[in-house]
């Protein structure tokens, strides 16, 4: 896959803990440089929309454990959206889910994606689950009528793996997300049913794409 089509599936990222002002900044410049989108962090979004309109920005909702009350999801999805996000990566409560409360998962993402105008994804934390509650995640999902599914915040154990992401694809469009550091990795969760790529290394992984000019 030559780097021009690579890149509008890449969302370059940065949502650490200590992610100040100057790294989104960076970030959406590098976006915007090589045509990617860019996650962010949410109190980001108003400075980066104003300073980045042709740059599809997404969000995290709930983030990282998922564990906000279901009306404070909801709230933070509508300001995010109010603020400029394109896109909302909400983090599903995993602890719910384990315990088999799945009507109150799908109702939680349900509120989300019926409250906002833009495509939701579903983070499920593979890493935390066993094939059965990823399955059961999917269809929660699914159910809620969200845009894709994704893979893993990047903050828990282990990230995406091709296993995860051909499971999943058959539910929903995939997001690849966590550990993807390079081309030949990227490529490979493309050609087992992802269809967007989260990572921090956005710049790294398309100077690694073949090009025309080269």
């Amino acid at each position: 896959m030559e780097r021009n089509e690579l890149a509008p599936l890449i969302d370059h990222t940065v949502l650490g803990p200590e992610t100040t002002p100057t790294d989104v900044r960076s970030v959406l410049e590098d976006a915007r440089a090589f045509g990617m989108n860019a996650c962010i962090p949410p109190y980001a979004l108003e400075d980066a929309t104003s300073d980045a309109s042709d740059v599809t920005i997404a969000t995290v909702i709930g983030f990282p454990h998922g564990q906000n009350d279901h009306d404070v999801k909801r709230r933070e999805g509508v300001l995010a959206w109010k603020a400029g996000a394109d896109e909302l990566d909400v983090v599903i409560n995993v602890g719910r889910l384990k315990a088999g409360e799945d009507d109150a998962v799908r109702a939680e993402l349900a509120e989300v994606v019926a409250a906002v105008p833009v495509p939701v994804k579903v983070i499920v934390e593979t890493a935390l689950l066993t094939e059965a509650e990823t399955e059961r995640a999917c269809e929660a999902a699914v159910a809620a009528d969200a845009a894709m599914v994704k893979t893993s915040t990047g903050f828990a154990d282990a990230g995406a793996t091709l296993a995860d992401v051909e499971l999943m694809s058959g539910y929903l469009p995939v997001k690849a997300s966590g550990g993807i550091g390079s081309y030949e990795e990227a490529l490979a969760m493309l050609e087992a049913g992802a269809e967007r790529i989260g990572t921090s290394s956005g710049v790294e992984i398309l100077e690694g794409a073949p090009s025309r000019q080269s």
